[in-house]
């Protein structure tokens, strides 16, 4: 299998081009090695020349490259600006890894007082970038959240046999250098490589972690049981029992909050379908990029089922859905006994208007499977529209449920879908 085209990334380059003169600073977030740099450094570049904008009035500083290192201070970055607009055109300044930059959300402020200035940075963690654009901007920030490359995207850039292409897009996940990398040794040695140099090495000296093994262990467990619910109690729990490892609860949660502003992890909330209310015991957590996963458990625990759902997850997410875990609640018969349990919705996802329910299900094979997957979906009464994702090639169809049943690759290459049946 081998690259053969550039990644557009269309939907991504669109938001940054609907951004231009809205008198905000665009911020594009994501995991580190997600193609934040290329999509403002090349894709929204080359569109500003395509539009007639000189060279000298695109500025781009890349803060990780070391010759810019004197550029991380803030007076010498407004300097160098100073030195670089000349006229009353409008300039466009583009800034990788802002993060890097001491007092960025000053700096950032200085080039918003400029009427001719259209600001555009990436940053690799929420904690020191778009918290504090929440906080400092009051409305100024227009946050642009990057995540690795999705299925539709590996796939079109790679091209060849779909369930080939689906094998590969499971085990190694969709960052862009993969496409580059030939045999399975160089893809794992790859992210092997970079889960212990970049990530964990920089969440380690950045948020002074003392203990790395036990903070290694713990990505590690989340890596094992993504789709699972859990909470920080329960977490340490597990290590008590298990690993015989004590670590306090408040310890595993303060590692955990490391994880997701690293962008390496997101939390799923429960959510209680009926009640309309949130359940904070137990939470799923899914990592934004699979191959990052499969890396954290040295690629010995590829289950299908369990990649799946994190990879509809993401596709979800990326399409702009906030996504929770749903619940219902719903009277059973255990032998003798009625008992009343909580069904799992696998996924509640929302955009404005629109809510779907959505059940991911590698095989279906026969009626009592079926009946097992929709059983929490039957519970469900209001009028939104509930969906069952099946591994499989099956043209879309409603069943007597009035439930919309499609296959994977449908939903996963045809993001129109679940708005046009």
């Amino acid at each position: 299998m081998e690259y053969n085209k550039v990644v557009k990334r269309d939907h991504l380059l669109n938001q940054l081009i609907d951004g231009r003169h809205n008198n905000l600073i665009k911020i594009v977030t994501g995991i580190r090695r997600s193609g934040k740099t290329f999509l403002l450094f090349n894709l929204f570049s080359k569109y500003l020349h395509d539009e007639g904008i000189d060279d000298n009035h695109i500025i781009k500083i890349a803060l990780d490259d070391r010759k810019n290192v004197k550029l991380c201070n803030p007076d010498s970055i407004l300097e160098y600006f100073d030195s670089k607009f000349i006229d009353d055109k409008m300039y466009y300044v583009l800034i990788d890894e802002i993060q890097m930059l001491d007092d960025f959300v000053g700096v950032l402020n200085s080039l918003l007082h400029r009427h001719n200035v259209d600001t555009y940075v990436t940053g690799s963690n929420s904690k020191f970038l778009s918290k504090d654009v929440a906080t400092e901007f009051r409305g100024r920030g227009d946050e642009i959240h990057i995540y690795p490359l999705s299925f539709a995207e590996y796939f079109n850039a790679v091209g060849g046999d779909m369930y080939e292409c689906w094998s590969e897009y499971c085990t190694y996940g969709g960052l862009p250098q993969l496409l580059i990398l030939k045999g399975d040794k160089k893809k794992e040695e790859f992210l092997l490589g970079i889960q212990k140099t970049v990530y964990l090495k920089d969440l380690v000296e950045r948020c002074i972690i003392k203990n790395q093994d036990e903070f290694q262990e713990l990505l590690n467990v989340i890596a094992s049981c993504i789709g699972s619910p859990c909470n920080p109690n329960k977490l340490a729990n597990t290590f008590k029992s298990v690993k015989n490892i004590t670590i306090d609860s408040k310890t595993i949660s303060k590692y955990l909050s490391y994880m997701e502003d690293a962008f390496l992890i997101e939390k799923s909330m429960r959510y209680d379908i009926k009640g309309k209310k949130y359940i904070g015991t137990l939470s799923k957590y899914y990592f934004q990029d699979i191959g990052l996963r499969n890396a954290a458990t040295g690629f010995r625990q590829i289950e299908e089922s369990h990649i799946m759902e994190n990879i509809i997850y993401n596709e979800l997410r990326s399409r702009g859905f906030r996504v929770d875990v749903g619940l219902v609640e719903a009277w059973q018969q255990d032998n003798d006994k009625r008992q009343r349990r909580q069904l799992e919705v696998d996924f509640v996802a929302e955009q404005g208007s629109l809510r779907y329910y959505i059940q991911s299900v590698l095989m279906m094979p026969d009626n009592e499977k079926k009946e097992q997957e929709i059983a929490s979906l039957k519970k469900i009464n209001d009028a939104f529209k509930r969906i069952i994702i099946v591994k499989s090639n099956m043209k879309p169809y409603y069943d007597d449920n009035g439930f919309l049943i499609m296959g994977l690759f449908e939903f996963l290459l045809k993001p129109e879908i679940m708005d046009n049946l």
